[in-house]
């Protein structure tokens, strides 16, 4: 029995030590696992970046067109404020006719500008004058810090501004350590004391409280999931050892201020107090005060709870709660406690737009930058992404497109929201894209009509049509005469096409000119067939459209369906002369660190010939003196001198309008998402918002020089024949060189020198 007894004890004991021995091994498995975890995501890319999208910085200059109360209104978009004393970045003085400034630093791609202390005088409506004030001298070019407009973000939406622990104000610091963690600086990721005095205060009745760390906070944020259970909690104190046995106090400190979470702005989540001090006190984190860090702060507890624009209260009780401790741990003397307290909450009533208030001009952004570049970057390496939007042009074309429809619809006694839109404005000079407008609630991330509503597009065709007849100079000038009776063409297969104009009446034989002035349709389609459809839609593409569009006869009609900003890049080609820039949002990227990555140079191909096109051109600003868009005159005076063009789809379907100034193209559509009748021509539809959006935005005039092999010749228009500048009707028109007509039209003898005088006031007059 002894011997038996000796022998189950023996075994027992190897069975005890085998247990243990695999306990042990269980053990450092898993520990040597978490301890990998840990080292791979601290030791790697802790954090996702979402890129930066910002709007064109505002260039100021002495005879700049811009009004007092425009810059007034980019600089509440930059986020400045109004003070009686301008020291600090960012903040501004608006006297009579002058507005004193101190500029934002920002790191651009042609290095980093510093703050700078600026008066700008107005005169005019024009910027007269700029003044350095700290050297008192004159400045010749002030370039604003640029609007953040948005941001490409991770796939939990997760949006911070990092920063570094010596950045961080001690206050801060010392806030989180009174209230979150007062032994943080001698425990090892765990503290025994923390955890006996929770369970103690919860045995007694008291508030229910936990004995995390810091470091267990961000354990638990940075690697685990929230569920509550035992082998999460588990996990959660040996990562915490392991945490802090390879990592210093400050490199956890640091990396817990950045991953904390503190609010919601919409679908963006905002971590990490870098961001959080911008979001509510629009500051760098370094210009926090003590109680502005100690509401912060205090607001980890419950960011939503204690949110100080949604419950006020709640969130100024909590903040002098963390500054008592603050008191009570000696971080803070009993004056400053005081003078603290006092103080008001002091955030921003509106916080800066994180996620993009354009959400158009942003997916367009975006679709071009992943041409360049993988998703995953732009979601994830902080670059930083300068744009061309303007935002006073997006106002502009935003209020002018959400203000029309709503009176249109009114005026028809429609169903508020029947009627949406959608605009793209760009740059004459350089194909930037200014504003991109895709629907009436321009803040609604949805269906961006700008980009993808493709719509037959009308007459808005008939320039790359008349552009294509031109071309031909032997053959077309503007004073040819096309013929405008009846046309019937016979199809095989299909019913015959049967082409109307608008009017519902013909025209007989009719100038090239005033065919397009007026939109005649069956002129039109006479003209198309004759030139060949492919060499007009051969144009299409050339003026740049890439896609390719069926060749139908209806096609010189405009059947075939664009999007705006399709439309946008052929009428950009015919504003360029003939030089065909593609439009482009973007003007360079940077790195998070604001090192060049990238620019965006802009790219000029000439691809059309100047002189045919310079003709269209001047027949589509007739279109505006005489035609089709004459009504144009209600919002823009004559000497603007647009070149435009109106469309209508059959049964009044699509409105569209496009043309541009010396500065700026747009083009404007306007119908129903459902396709139905909208009961709107061009120029009762789309050009009302066409010309609202311009009005407000002061363009400059049309000035068109003529190419080289550009002549002007006196026609008459009832027979195309070359006239004198007598005859009462005779109209001056530019031809090709060698194209003008050359026989006579019957205009008899030449009056007396002071009737020709009166007859050309007449003339003038009419």
């Amino acid at each position: 029995m002894p011997k038996r007894r000796s022998s189950i004890k023996r075994s027992l004991l190897i069975v005890l030590f085998f247990f243990a021995l695999g306990v042990l091994f269980v053990a450092a498995a898993f520990t040597l696992h978490l301890d990998a975890a840990v080292r791979e995501r601290f030791e790697g890319k802790r954090f996702a970046l979402p890129a930066k999208v910002y709007a064109r910085p505002l260039e100021l200059y002495p005879g700049l067109q811009l009004r007092p109360s425009e810059l007034v209104a980019e600089l509440a978009l930059l986020g400045y404020r109004a003070t009686s004393q301008p020291r600090d970045p960012a903040t501004y003085r608006w006297g009579e006719q002058t507005l004193e400034l101190v500029t934002r630093p920002f790191v651009f791609g042609d290095g980093p500008q510093a703050a700078i202390s600026v008066r700008v005088e107005f005169h005019a409506g024009k910027v007269e004058k700029l003044l350095d004030l700290e050297k008192d001298q004159p400045l010749y070019l002030v370039r604003l810090d640029p609007a953040l407009i948005g941001g490409i973000y991770p796939g939990d939406n997760e949006d911070r501004i990092l920063v570094r622990l010596e950045e961080v104000p001690q206050k801060v610091v010392d806030a989180l350590i009174a209230v979150e963690d007062r032994r943080f600086y001698s425990h090892r990721g765990i503290d025994p004391r923390g955890i006996a005095r929770a369970l103690v205060t919860t045995a007694r009745g008291g508030a229910v409280q936990g004995g995390s760390t810091v470091t267990q906070q961000l354990v638990k944020n940075f690697y685990l999931t929230s569920e509550r259970t035992l082998r999460r909690k588990f996990t959660e104190m040996v990562m915490a050892i392991l945490l802090e046995v390879r990592y210093s106090k400050e490199e956890i400190l640091e990396t817990y201020l950045n991953e904390v979470y503190l609010a919601q702005d919409g679908n963006r989540a905002i971590h990490g107090i870098g961001l959080a001090s911008s979001y509510f006190f629009d500051k760098p984190v370094g210009h926090l005060t003590v109680q502005e860090a100690a509401l912060l702060v205090g607001m980890l507890k419950g960011p939503s709870y204690y949110s100080p624009r949604r419950h006020p209260q709640r969130a100024l009780e909590r903040r002098n709660l963390v500054l008592a401790q603050m008191a009570g741990e000696g971080y803070i003397g009993a004056e400053e406690l005081r003078a603290a307290r006092a103080a008001p909450l002091g955030v921003l009533e509106r916080p800066p737009r994180g996620t993009s208030p354009h959400p158009a001009f942003l997916s367009l952004v975006h679709r071009q930058l992943r041409r360049d570049y993988r998703d995953q970057d732009l979601r994830s390496e902080g670059l930083q992404i300068l744009t061309t939007l303007d935002p006073r042009v997006q106002r502009a074309a935003e209020s002018a497109l959400s203000r029309r429809l709503a009176q249109l619809e009114n005026g028809r006694g429609m169903k508020s929201g029947t009627l949406q839109g959608a605009l793209v404005v760009t740059s004459t000079q350089s194909a930037e894209v200014q504003a991109v407008v895709g629907g009436r609630d321009a803040r609604v991330e949805g269906f961006n009509r700008a980009l993808d509503a493709r719509r037959p597009i009308g007459s808005l065709i008939k320039p790359v049509l008349y552009l294509t007849a031109l071309q031909q100079a032997h053959s077309y000038t503007l004073a040819t005469l096309l013929d405008d009776s009846p046309l019937v063409l016979k199809q095989a297969g299909s019913a015959d096409w049967e082409p109307q104009n608008y009017d519902k009446a013909f025209h007989g034989q009719v100038p090239l000119r005033v065919a397009l002035m007026n939109s005649y349709n069956v002129s039109a389609a006479r003209l198309g067939l004759d030139v060949g459809i492919p060499r007009i839609m051969a144009n299409v593409r050339l003026l740049g459209v890439e896609r390719h569009l069926p060749e139908h006869p209806s096609s010189v009609l405009g059947v075939n369906a664009l999007s705006p900003l399709e439309v946008a890049q052929i009428y950009q080609t015919i504003a360029g002369g003939g030089f065909r820039m593609p439009l482009r949002t973007i003007r360079e990227v940077l790195t998070a660190d604001g090192e060049p990555l990238q620019r965006y140079p802009l790219h000029v191909e000439q691809v059309v010939d100047p002189a045919p096109l310079h003709l269209v051109t001047v027949a589509m600003q007739d279109v505006v003196r005489q035609g089709t868009g004459r009504g144009l005159s209600a919002y823009l005076p004559p000497g603007v001198e647009v070149a435009a063009k109106t469309g209508t789809t059959n049964d009044f379907r699509d409105s569209w309008f496009a043309g541009f100034t010396g500065d700026r193209l747009a083009v404007a559509w306007v119908g129903r998402d459902d396709n139905q009748p909208a009961g709107l021509t061009g120029s009762s539809g789309a050009m009302t918002v066409w010309g609202e959006m311009m009005a407000s935005l002061h363009p400059e005039p049309l000035i068109l020089v003529p190419p080289d092999n550009i002549e002007y010749a006196w026609i008459d228009p009832a027979s195309g024949l070359l006239s004198a500048d007598w005859c009462r009707d005779a109209v001056q028109l530019p031809f090709i060189k060698g194209s003008a007509p050359t026989e006579p039209a019957p205009c008899g003898p030449r009056p007396p020198a002071g009737r020709s005088i009166r007859n050309w006031f007449k003339r003038i007059f009419e």
